[in-house]
């Protein structure tokens, strides 16, 4: 990743969209900068693919650094004459250019091993009185271990270089100028710690930024499938309230029908009969579809459309009581200051719970609707004297758990966002069903007497 686009990644990981850098911008426009820029990521890419290359330049060049000093007899070193301590055959400073530049070829692979054999290749040339330019691969391998080796192993490496460079400057080989030469040592080899440690925390930084831009493309990806499966969820949930409770109330009265014109030796039973099955066949697939859609999530969605309340509690007891079953409402409690949310979900726990009376229990059935509003609490209590003696039972198998269960399970869910209790399964005393809701929800506040909003 680019400076640039980790910049970018950097702000949009703390949430904020900020205009680019005007000055990271000016350097990527700048016609020398913007070139070095882009060679340096050019090269960053061709040392992942290759890194032998990389390594193979840095032994050729300190390779061509050395040359000079083998070729030329001077006794002189780079802080002017040394007292060379006897003469030495002439291959003898081959032998230690190549041991101090051979080891360079493994200096990322093992970083602390190459220094400290550099360091001794070093240390014992210097006790021979020999100064040579390949003494560089010194920091090199100095800077790499900054780079890629270990903190711990780097304190200790550059403590040993600091004893090293004053015992061989004042000690092994006696120079000219030592204050110079030794200033000139550590400044150099301080300088290689630098670049590398400096190297080391940008690759850090920029692994962090683009760590966390990752990051953020996952939890962004996770947010939209959370936010689907919400939808899809609020979609089910609908879907079944509406469509399958209307379906049901279809197919009763459709089945209700059909019986009292067989009764009747009426042509239209069978029309009637088909009625029924094609309703009974419509609700089938509304369950495989809303399989689909159905996830197990919920979050609070805002409506969008005007929701039934208490009031549409009336309409759908005339609707149920049409298919045969008799239908008892009662009401306590100023019903109509709840929240209209609220009142939603006290709609729709009705309705699913009629809706599987009817399904359950079939038309022949009594049913009690009782609501009570009290003290911050909302009951909802929907109980049916199940299918009467002598009553054909209706088709639907297993116990009485609505679409696969998902009809309770809306009940449960609709009753946690309120803190609520449910109860639900057979009456304690004779035949039939119960569901019983208790939802802890303060009272809407009334409006006020002049119409002006309250606080």
């Amino acid at each position: 990743m680019s400076p640039k686009r980790a910049a970018a990644a950097a702000d949009i990981t703390q949430g904020t969209v900020h205009p680019p850098s005007p000055g990271l911008d000016a350097a990527w426009g700048h016609p020398l900068l913007g070139r070095m820029l882009r060679g340096q990521s050019h090269q960053q890419r061709l040392d992942r693919r290759h890194p032998w290359l990389l390594d193979t330049a840095v032994v050729l060049i300190v390779a061509l650094v050395s040359l000079p000093d083998l070729i030329s007899s001077t006794p002189n070193g780079p802080f002017g004459e040394t007292d060379s301590r006897g003469e030495l055959p002439s291959g003898v400073p081959f032998v230690f250019a190549a041991a101090l530049i051979v080891p360079l070829w493994w200096r990322r692979r093992v970083p602390a091993v190459t220094y400290f054999v550099i360091s001794l290749v070093s240390l014992v040339q210097w006790s021979l009185g020999i100064w040579q330019q390949a003494g560089v691969s010194m920091l090199v391998a100095l800077y790499t271990l900054a780079l890629h080796g270990s903190l711990r192993v780097l304190g200790w490496a550059a403590a040993l270089t600091v004893v090293e460079m004053t015992l061989a400057v004042f000690v092994i080989v006696p120079v000219e100028r030592p204050l110079l030469g030794l200033f000139f040592l550590l400044g150099t080899a301080t300088a290689a710690v630098a670049i590398g440690l400096t190297l080391r925390i940008r690759r850090m930084y920029l692994a962090a930024l683009e760590d966390r831009a990752r990051r953020l493309e996952i939890e962004h990806d996770q947010r939209v499938q959370l936010t689907a499966a919400a939808e899809r969820s609020r979609v089910a949930r609908e879907m079944h309230d509406i469509v399958g409770h209307n379906l049901s109330v279809m197919v009763g009265l459709a089945d209700g029908a059909a019986t009292l014109a067989a009764n009747r030796n009426e042509q239209s039973a069978e029309a009637l009969r088909i009625l029924g099955d094609t309703g009974r066949q419509a609700m089938g697939e509304l369950r495989r579809v809303l399989g689909v859609l159905r996830e197990e999530q919920q979050d609070d969605v805002r409506p969008l459309s005007p929701q039934p309340g208490i009031r549409e509690l009336d309409p759908l007891l005339a609707r149920v009581r049409a298919a045969g079953p008799a239908v008892t409402y009662r009401s306590v409690g100023e019903l109509d200051s709840l929240g209209s949310g609220v009142q939603l979900t006290v709609y729709r726990i009705v309705q699913e719970a009629l809706t599987n009376t009817l399904k359950y229990a079939g038309t022949g059935t009594a049913a009690e609707v009782t609501v009570t509003a009290d003290a911050g609490k909302v009951r909802i209590r929907v109980a049916d004297t199940g299918v009467p003696q002598g009553a054909h039972r209706p088709a639907e198998p297993g116990p009485r758990t609505g679409d696969a269960g998902h009809g309770m399970i809306g009940i449960h869910q609709r009753a946690a966002m309120y803190g609520g209790a449910v109860t639900i399964g057979p009456r304690e005393a004779g035949h039939g069903w119960i569901v019983d809701v208790v939802l802890n929800v303060p009272s809407a506040p009334a409006p006020s007497v002049s119409g002006e909003p309250q606080p």
